[in-house]
Order: structure tokens, then C-alpha cells, then sequence
């Protein structure tokens, strides 16, 4: 079985340090029995790893009241299969990994990935598994990505005012590695605040991107009344830090408000889960009540934090999406240490990556799997198109949106 290895990069996967306060944990119902936890089995033959994986699945995925996998037909259909196999033989090593991909291929979770620890590829990196990535690059022969001559040359020469940017590149620590932020931020036509970033560590910033960030949040406070709107860019940012969401958008409103629900699990069974608790947007010191028009810029590769701030800016009155539909990775993360659920190691074989919670726009949907959808669509073709002769349509429209 030929399997497509998709090396998914930290900005997608990182750890999201979740801020928003749950209620009474109450389970709301159960269908199975309690199950063991994947740290029981020691991982030292296959039989050991399947078992691992699948009861740590059965009890740490938040998805199963949404997903179509028939979970106990897995375990039916390949636990005789990983009992054949030999760990320590690597043709069945690699057997092993068609498995993983076969089983987990239709799982809703766009956050998901399988990291194998003993199998790498010819850079030496470990192989990772991403079931999002491969549906979308099997739909379409290719991933969706902007060429990076939108961000590196267009925008600044093209439409920013001249005399307003304010650029900067850091490197910040996401996840377990280090990454390169850029922000970018000026005026369109002396009328429009614009700010671009291409990762959520916005409070990780150090002495080149904190500059751009000051101008950003100082023009935000003392909005002149020149300025029509703000338009706040999220193309191809793969998300980050949650507590990004109010340090941003706590800036821009002096009203608590929710735009959406959350819950976790709360216990071993498929469906044990908290309530819906609410995900709100929290004021900041200082903060202005923005009442002009803010349109959010995202594409097919804006995720996890750069779609829930899409949400979250959708929601209000005077809030709008331009672009295309999102990546579909609504549902945030943390380290297990804080929720009955999300990431963990099967027999020290592989690491499951996948979301700590489960998010509800305020619309009563789940968008998990299916990306979030814009006010005003400009499709990718359309997009690349533009962008190949010099122009940004999206960013067209954005602009035509809010007006003289």
C-alpha cells in the first residue's frame, strides 16, 4: 500500500494552552465501559502498540459523537493484523505504518497526526501521518499554498502606503522547535489598518516584531477618524497560541462576548463529556471599542487559532470573512496533563496528536473536518491567478468591503 507521508509543520502543530474556563465536570453520557489507558501497555511487541492505540483513541478522541469511524470494527479488523507483526523487523515496521494510515484515514480531526519515533525518512525526520492532509492532497493533487510572493512583495509595494510599514521577522519557540514569525502591518490608502502574521506567538515577539505590533495596537486605541476599518490577515497562518485570541482581539472591544461553545471529556467512555462551556473574547487594559468595520482575511491553510479568530471576529455586527473556506482544525489543544482527552504515546511507538476539545460556533455547528466558511468568497484559483500577475483579490475585496 503506497502511503503519502505528509511532514506537517509546528505552526499547525503546537501546544494551545487553553483559556477558557469550563463548568462542573458532568458527564453527559456513556456508551461503553471503562477501558484501559494507553500508558498501561509497555509497548513491547505489536500486539502491545495496538492495544495501546486503540483504548488510548477510544478514550482521549473528542470527536466520536461526530466521526463516522466504526472504532470496534478497527479493532476487529487489525488487531489480528498487528499480531502478526515483529517490532523489531523493519518490513513489518513499515507494514505497521499502512495500518495507522488505513485505520485513521477518515478520522473528522484536522489537528491529527501520527508521529512514528523508530521510522524516518531520508532527512532523518520521523514520519508523520496527517488523515487531513492526505484527503485534501488526494482531492486535489496538491496542497493549497499562496505563493510567497503575496506577503514578501505585493502587499507591501502594491497597497500598503509607503510611509506606514512596519515589518519584522522573530524567531519564536512553538511546540518543541523554533519558528520564523513575520508581522507586517500599515495603511491601504491612508484609510484602512491592515496587519498580516503568519503564526499565533503574538506575545512571544521580541525586538524586530514588537515594533509592528505597537504601531498596530497604538493606531488601534487612538483609531483616527480617517481610518474606515481594520483588516486583519490570517492567509496561511497554521495557528498557535490561544491565549493570542484575547491579546489580539481583547484589544478592539470593551465588551465580554461569546462567539462560540467548547467542551472536553470527562471520562474513559466515547461520549463521557462535559457540558458546553462558553468561548469568549475578554477585554484587554486599554482597550478600544472598535465599532468601524474588521474583515478577516483566511484561506484553505488558515488553522486551529487562525480559524477560531476568524470565528470569533465573524461573530460580531460588524465583523466579516473574505477569502475561502478554512482548513477545518476548530477544536483546541493543551497538554493531556490538563483534560481526560487529547494527545498521547502508544508504546512509545507513536505519538497521536489530536484536539483536547471540542468547539460549537455560536451558530449551534461544528465545523471539524469541513473548514469554516466566508461572507465573500474568492476561490483558490482565483486567488493564485491574481497573485501570479501582481494583484491580491482577496485582499480586493476586503478593501471593497469596507468602503470609502
Amino acid at each position: 500500500m503506497k502511503i503519502f507521508v505528509q511532514i506537517i509543520k509546528s505552526r499547525l502543530l503546537v501546544y494551545c494552552m487553553l483559556v477558557w474556563v469550563f463548568t462542573s465536570m458532568i458527564s453527559c453520557r456513556k456508551e461503553i465501559t471503562k477501558t484501559n489507558a494507553a500508558s498501561s501497555y509497555t509497548g513491547s511487541n505489536f500486539s502491545d502498540v495496538f492495544e495501546s492505540f486503540w483504548n488510548g483513541m477510544n478514550n482521549n478522541y473528542v470527536f466520536w459523537d461526530i466521526d463516522t469511524t466504526n472504532w470496534d470494527n478497527v479493532y476487529s479488523t487489525y488487531k489480528p493484523l498487528f499480531s502478526k507483526l515483529n517490532l523489531y523487523n523493519s518490513n513489518d515496521i513499515l507494514k505497521s505504518v499502512d495500518y495507522f494510515n488505513a485505520m485513521t484515514s477518515g478520522l473528522v480531526d484536522s489537528h491529527y497526526t501520527l508521529t512514528f519515533y523508530d521510522v524516518a525518512d531520508s532527512s532523518g525526520n520521523y514520519y508523520q501521518i496527517s488523515p487531513a492532509a492526505n484527503r485534501k492532497y488526494n482531492k486535489w493533487g496538491y496542497l493549497k499554498n499562496i505563493p510567497s510572493s503575496l506577503f514578501d512583495s505585493i502587499i507591501p509595494l502594491k497597497y500598503l502606503d509607503k510611509s506606514s510599514i512596519h515589518a519584522g521577522t522573530d524567531s519564536v519557540v512553538l511546540g518543541s522547535s523554533y519558528e520564523q514569525m513575520f508581522v507586517i502591518s500599515g495603511t491601504i490608502n491612508n484609510k484602512i489598518l491592515y496587519l498580516h502574521f503568519n503564526m499565533f506567538a503574538l506575545q512571544q515577539a521580541g525586538t524586530n516584531v514588537q515594533p509592528v505590533l505597537n504601531y498596530f495596537f497604538n493606531t488601534v486605541a487612538n483609531l483616527p477618524s480617517s481610518i474606515n476599518g481594520i483588516i486583519i490577515d490570517v492567509r496561511q497562518n497554521g495557528g498557535g497560541e490561544i491565549t493570542d485570541l484575547n491579546f489580539l482581539l481583547g484589544r478592539m472591544t470593551t465588551s465580554q462576548y461569546t462567539f462560540g461553545y467548547t467542551r472536553s471529556k470527562n471520562g474513559n467512555g466515547r461520549l463521557d463529556y462535559t457540558p458546553w462551556a462558553p468561548a469568549m473574547v475578554t477585554p484587554q487594559s486599554g482597550a478600544a471599542n472598535i465599532t468601524k468595520p474588521i474583515v478577516m482575511l483566511a484561506d484553505g491553510n488558515s488553522a486551529s487559532m487562525a480559524e477560531i479568530t476568524t470565528m470569533a471576529i465573524k461573530s460580531l455586527n460588524n465583523g466579516k470573512f473574505v477569502g475561502d473556506t478554512t482548513w477545518g482544525a476548530t477544536g483546541p489543544l493543551a497538554p493531556n496533563v490538563y483534560y481526560n482527552g487529547g494527545q498521547f504515546d502508544a508504546g512509545n511507538f507513536v505519538n497521536v496528536y489530536t484536539s483536547s476539545t471540542m468547539l460549537k460556533y455560536k451558530d449551534g455547528k461544528i465545523y471539524e473536518g469541513k473548514g469554516f466558511p466566508p461572507d465573500y468568497e474568492i476561490n483558490y484559483t482565483t486567488q493564485v491567478a491574481g497573485v501570479k500577475s501582481g494583484t491580491d483579490p482577496q485582499l480586493e475585496k476586503a478593501i471593497s468591503v469596507i468602503g470609502n
